[in-house]
């Protein structure tokens, strides 16, 4: 599958019909039955076109409970571990959101929706500029890109409210947790072929609290820029 997609999701329409969205309202449905709560999250899902991420070719694929790849050997999220993370980081409107490899750019655009202020770092060279170049197209010009190394964070726009990591990292980089306000929370899955998704909140400037919400599988988090 990897090997077949090369799109650059230059669509020339972004049409999203009564079909789509009612596919996305089926989709809320199964994230309800396996659990997920979080009102402003599914409201975000309920309303964000996945398709538009996808090669039309493959726009059935957007609306299953499945990873799907994308460039650059990357994947876009499960919609299910998407709207897991997201419920674990209880987004507040106005929250200054740092994610660790925007990829597609759909978990930007769904803390986005939900009022965070979203900052986000790719590694991968070629996905940060097809992506920077897309999500203005779909209305969310105002998500700042950064393309540069996830383990260091990014100092400039730091402290945060929120982190949130999208790849399976080896360990908890010590400059996440600096960038972090007082009361700030990161979520990153850690591990290696399977990882432990924890939600590490900062309870000062030398303790933090960690909890341990179960297994999950991610494409590893990698250093430097490709």
């Amino acid at each position: 599958m990897n090997a077949a997609y090369t799109s650059k999701r230059k669509r020339k329409t972004l049409e999203d019909s009564y079909r789509h969205k009612g596919m996305r309202m089926k989709l809320v449905g199964e994230l309800r039955k396996k659990g997920i709560t979080d009102k402003a999250a599914l409201a975000a899902i309920a309303d964000i076109p996945r398709h538009f991420f996808l090669d039309k070719a493959f726009e059935e694929w957007a609306y299953k409970d499945v990873p799907f790849p994308i460039e650059s050997n990357q994947t876009i999220s499960q919609p299910y571990t998407v709207a897991f993370q997201t419920s674990l980081l209880n987004i507040e409107k106005g929250d200054k959101v740092l994610e660790i490899g925007t990829g597609s750019g759909y978990q930007a655009c769904v803390l986005a929706h939900m009022g965070a202020k979203v900052y986000s770092i790719e590694r991968q060279q070629k996905l940060y500029q097809i992506t920077n170049q897309f999500l203005p197209r779909i209305g969310y010009g105002n998500i700042r890109l950064l393309l540069g190394d996830g383990y260091m964070g990014s100092q400039r726009f730091a402290p945060f409210d929120k982190i949130l990591v999208t790849a399976g990292a080896s360990y908890v980089p010590d400059a996440l947790i600096q960038q972090l306000k007082v009361d700030g929370v990161l979520v990153i899955p850690v591990g290696d072929d399977i990882q432990k998704m924890l939600r590490i909140t900062k309870v000062s400037e030398d303790e933090v609290k960690t909890e341990n919400f179960g297994d999950f599988r991610f494409v590893p988090f990698l250093k430097g820029i490709n």
